[in-house]
């Protein structure tokens, strides 16, 4: 797949949403009572509510270095991608706002997409 350099922030941002909205449906829809009682094992081994949700956040951020590395073959957006996306949703839950499934997706958007812009305009090579 060729991209242009001019919209990879784009694109980027673009794979990065559907990549979770992949991974809510596989892992809420088709795999729910795997991933419910997996939440349990992990929540035994690591003692506390905090860090289940951490771990979740790192499978899901392992996930879309995953799909983005593969898309986009380059490990290094795969890990930016997955790096930001995380830091977002760390943020976004410890500032406590609440926003609907729309707001939050926007929110990863824009935020992911000035990442990534300023990532490119730094020359940053990937």
């Amino acid at each position: 797949m060729v991209f242009s350099l001019e919209l990879l922030w784009f694109y980027i941002a673009i794979f990065l949403a559907i990549s979770d909205e992949i991974h809510s449906r596989i892992m809420w829809g088709l795999f729910a009572d795997f991933y419910i009682l997996l939440a349990g094992v992990i929540k035994e081994s690591v003692a506390s509510n905090i860090r289940l949700w951490i771990v979740h956040e790192f499978m899901e951020a392992t996930f879309h270095f995953i799909v983005l590395s593969i898309i986009f073959l380059s490990l290094e957006i795969g890990i930016l991608a997955a790096f930001i996306h995380m830091l977002i949703d760390f943020f976004h839950e410890i500032s406590g706002i609440e926003l609907n499934p729309l707001g939050h997706r926007c929110l990863h958007f824009t935020i992911e997409s000035i990442f990534f812009i300023i990532i490119f305009a730094l020359g940053v090579p990937t």
